[in-house]
């Protein structure tokens, strides 16, 4: 079996993800202007979280962390995979359709646990509508992230990588008919969600069928395999559960407060989009590398690709977070600020969006930290980790509430991803040496540091003196400070040594 390409890998699915991230603005944009922070708006915002909620448990979540290794082994040993994945897919279709069954059948119950504020008011029962149309997505998601880790282990991204693109595509055609046949808004974007699921699946199928694993169904069967799959992903599985339950106390804190849930979610959906291109690039490729390297006895291949992850991590991610704390302002008025999205939404979210930024750099080594216990199969520590973050998010959230409200979950969330990447941190020193730090990342890291904040101080000059053409053209003076400031970070990091493109050319070429 050929060996995974560690720094093709991460690229070919950030720059896949970053299509979907920027088609995902797109939406979001499209979803400000038709809805603002209105009750469609945040009951569309609840429904849509329900199957997402439940994908960190079967999708890339816990089962996957559990099968993804096993399964990597086994194609590394040579053994049969093939009916492993085809059992493991088996076992996870049939706890979707009972789970899918049961959601839409206490549909009210799941909508006021995410959403108690909502009860008494319109937005609840658009809710209810709106999840009972959207949750068999959880079904369609989940067996597509199964076929992306069959791919995934395999050393083949590309399709894995490009499916979501699918889902921001048919549900912006959604909103666009929906607006052009004079059909609610928050209906089309519903019944888009578990049409795009069926897309996505049927695409990553295909990939996989190519690549030599056509999975068939069979009948499930507890087989001591899976067994021995579903006693690891149970660990995996209650830490999806204590993340849950963070996200749970943030959306229950926003819903007292009219228009939070919408600030808090479109603040979300631009923190996620270094995160997403970046940390779960590198946690997509580095899982499957990993289990590998563990399997064929190569701890100084893992000790490099562990570190290499850690230095390509830090110098996307560091001056991302820094952007996200000088300028929100300026890239949520930019982006959203249009239609019933007023300018009082705009610095509402922009106050969410630099909380969330200090946090960037702590959720996106939480992506690179966890593939360590994860390929050893040790899914228990993560989740002891998962539960003092719990605590940490709760305490937090609920506490500062009545001090400065609906920000008390974008501070809890970003306080709990600090607490949970110290404590993956301390709890890898001893993985021995594929978890060491090497003199090269050691060097670079501070360098990092100085060329990010060489970029703050352009990006807080920049916007000052570009606001006599942001006055003429917001996306104009916004795309010229990123691409200038981005071109100048590049040259810092050249000028301080902190990341040489000659070293990515060469990794480029040899995997």
């Amino acid at each position: 079996m050929k060996p995974i390409r560690l720094i093709r890998g991460f690229l070919t699915v950030g720059v896949w993800t970053l299509a979907s991230r920027i088609l995902g603005f797109v939406r979001d944009i499209m979803f400000a202007a038709y809805l603002g922070a209105g009750p469609a708006a945040e009951a569309f915002v609840i429904a849509f979280a329900l199957p997402n909620m439940f994908r960190r448990f079967f999708a890339e979540g816990a089962f996957n962390m559990a099968f993804v290794p096993q399964f990597a082994k086994k194609v590394e040993a040579g053994e049969d995979a093939r009916t492993f994945a085809e059992e493991a897919m088996s076992l996870l279709a049939t706890a979707l359709i009972v789970l899918t069954l049961l959601a839409t059948l206490f549909m009210p119950a799941l909508v006021w646990a995410m959403a108690s504020g909502f009860v008494g008011d319109e937005r609840f029962d658009l809710a209810v509508d709106y999840g009972r149309v959207a949750f068999p997505y959880i079904f369609f998601i989940s067996i597509a992230a199964l076929l992306s880790g069959v791919l995934n282990a395999t050393g083949r991204f590309a399709a894995a990588a490009a499916a979501p693109v699918l889902l921001n595509i048919v549900l912006t055609g959604a909103m666009i008919w929906g607006a052009h046949r004079d059909i609610n808004i928050g209906h089309a974007l519903a019944w888009g969600v578990p049409v795009a699921g069926i897309a996505q699946v049927a695409m990553i199928w295909i990939a996989a069928a190519r690549a030599g694993f056509a999975l068939r169904p069979r009948w499930p069967r507890l087989t001591p395999e899976m067994k021995k799959l579903a006693i690891i992903a149970a660990p995996a599985a209650l830490a999806g559960g204590v993340v849950q339950v963070n996200l749970l106390v943030g959306r229950q804190v926003a819903s007292f407060y009219e228009g939070a849930i919408q600030y808090l979610n479109l603040a979300d959906r631009l923190y996620q989009l270094p995160l997403g291109v970046v940390a779960i690039a590198i946690g997509v490729v580095l899982l499957p590398d990993l289990s590998r390297r563990l399997r064929a006895a190569d701890d100084a291949g893992g000790r490099h690709a562990y570190n290499r992850a850690i230095e390509f991590a830090l110098f996307l991610t560091v001056p991302s977070a820094v952007a996200l704390v000088v300028i929100p302002e300026t890239l949520i008025g930019t982006l959203f600020q249009r239609g019933r999205f007023t300018a009082e939404d705009t610095t509402a979210t922009a106050l969410a969006v630099a909380i969330y930024g200090l946090g960037l750099p702590a959720f996106v080594m939480q992506k690179v930290l966890q593939p360590l216990y994860y390929a050893r199969e040790d899914t228990r520590s993560p989740f002891r980790y998962a539960v003092v973050a719990m605590v940490v998010n709760v305490v937090l959230a609920i506490g500062l509430s009545p001090v400065i409200g609906y920000l008390a979950a974008a501070v809890a969330t970003s306080a709990a991803g600090w607490a949970m990447m110290a404590l993956l941190w301390r709890g890898a020193r001893d993985m021995g040496m594929a978890a060491e730090i090497d003199d090269r990342l050691r060097r670079r890291v501070w360098r990092i540091l100085a060329a990010s904040a060489g970029l703050g101080a352009v990006l807080i000059l920049g916007e000052w003196a570009l606001r006599p053409l942001a006055a003429i053209t917001r996306g104009g003076a916004l795309a010229l400070l990123v691409v200038g400031g981005s071109m100048l970070y590049f040259v810092f990091s050249h000028l301080l040594d902190a990341f040489r493109f000659s070293e990515l050319r060469t990794a480029m070429r040899r995997g």
